[in-house]
């Protein structure tokens, strides 16, 4: 019998009434302590059930509690931000990197540093600038490149809403899928998104983790419709929000108004790989829930 995680909870929520509750339910359960949280395991096949049992009843039953002497209970607390940070080490170590590369480019002025980290190997020749051909690049070994520019950025606005977003996006997938999960699709879609900007905009100087961020919002998007989770639930907002934002930019408005070039493409790729990992992780995890 496969079990699963259903809650995972700050260690200062009393989970007392709700274990007895489930006892009481003959409901096959274990509590267990996991990196500062306590996690409630149950079947697979109940464990829908038993969060909306917990929606509803997370003290136990009222009923019972009446002949239970009361027990002070801890209020409930969100995490501090390191403990945030020890919980979510991929989110965080992608920012890190964002942050350091960013002092170490200056934000795109020092065209020396960033050439290491740029889609394709560039030299300066006057006025122009001179791109290696992507086959030359590869053959050559230098293959972090079709990588590496999620981690350039273009001014303080460009990193702090990238870094913004990523870490709300980031967090939900590493906590509902794992860190070694978030960073595989860290990669993928800085893959994708960075290819899908060469190859519609051919050899440039183009960087950041907004095209991850599409792919990260395209996942949550689809993988919550097809097997809805908590963690997955977006603000209706949110979804509304950078859509438009990426129609906005799709119709030249935001280049007009003085936001600069917009990497189109990469968003565009970013979003439709974020919508089909989405896709075979959502429907993968209903099949295995339905078994």
């Amino acid at each position: 019998m496969t079990t699963v995680a259903v809650l995972r909870l700050p260690l200062s929520v009393d989970l007392g009434g709700f274990v007895q509750l489930l006892q009481r339910m003959q409901v096959p359960h274990r509590v267990s302590e996991e990196a500062g949280e306590q996690v409630l395991w149950v079947p697979e096949t109940i464990s829908d059930d038993v969060r909306v049992l917990y929606q509803r009843f997370p003290a136990g039953d009222p009923d019972q509690q009446l002949d239970i002497p009361a027990q002070p209970q801890a209020p409930a607390t969100r995490p501090s931000f390191v403990q945030q940070v020890r919980h979510n080490p991929v989110t965080a170590l992608v920012l890190l990197a964002s942050i350091i590369v960013g002092a170490v480019t200056l934000l795109g002025d020092n065209l020396q540093a960033m050439a290491w980290l740029t889609f394709l190997p560039f030299r300066i020749m006057g006025e122009y600038i001179q791109f290696t051909p992507l086959a030359d690049t590869l053959a050559s070994g230098q293959w972090w490149r079709l990588v590496t520019p999620m981690l350039i950025h273009f001014g303080i606005l460009h990193l702090a809403m990238n870094g913004m977003w990523y870490w709300e996006l980031g967090r939900r997938i590493e906590v509902r899928q794992g860190s070694i999960n978030l960073l595989g699709l860290t990669l993928l879609f800085s893959l994708v998104s960075n290819y899908a900007q060469y190859a519609y905009g051919g050899p440039g100087l183009f960087g950041g983790l907004s095209g991850v961020l599409y792919g990260l919002l395209g996942h949550c998007w689809i993988f919550q419709l097809l097997s809805p989770n908590p963690a997955y639930r977006l603000p209706r907002g949110v979804l509304v929000m950078m859509l438009v934002w990426l129609v906005l930019c799709l119709s030249g408005l935001v280049s007009m108004i003085g936001f600069g070039e917009i990497a189109n493409a990469a968003h565009v790729g970013g979003l439709a790989i974020g919508c089909l990992t989405g896709l075979l992780g959502g429907l993968y995890n209903r099949r295995k829930a339905s078994i």
